[in-house]
């Protein structure tokens, strides 16, 4: 059975697709980008806070499916540059350091909205 995952606490979709979608346990969560979703945009210039925002993001999704940070099996980092890694890494490890997902990191051209930074992730009940 798929069952949609929908929060107004992380940005709203901007185009054809969920925030994220459950299926037999396990919830796929659409790349998120550090938009505010108080104001419906991105306020943090820097990587560092953009950062902070997309974890926060990501924490809202996971408690909109009754989940945390504990249960993400997979992440997928995009980074515009990939020398900000360091700086993304450390902030990253406060929220899955404990006992870290599976991750990949890739340095990309361009993100939506020209965010800095964009993470998915995978989560399993």
């Amino acid at each position: 059975m798929r069952k949609t995952i929908l929060t107004d606490k992380a940005p709203a979709p901007i185009g054809p697709y969920s925030q994220g979608v459950e299926v037999n346990g396990t919830v796929y969560f659409s790349g998120q980008i550090a938009i505010d979703p108080t104001v419906g945009k991105i306020t943090a210039s820097d990587i560092e806070g953009q950062t902070r925002q997309v974890l926060s993001n990501i924490k809202a999704l996971l408690a909109a499916a009754s989940l945390t940070e504990k249960d993400v099996v997979k992440t997928t980092v995009f980074v515009k540059n990939i020398a900000d890694f360091g700086k993304v890494n450390a902030i990253y490890a406060t929220v899955f350091g404990e006992v870290p997902p599976a991750r990949s990191c890739v340095e990309v051209s361009a993100l939506p909205a020209s965010a800095l930074v964009e993470i998915e992730v995978i989560a399993a009940r």
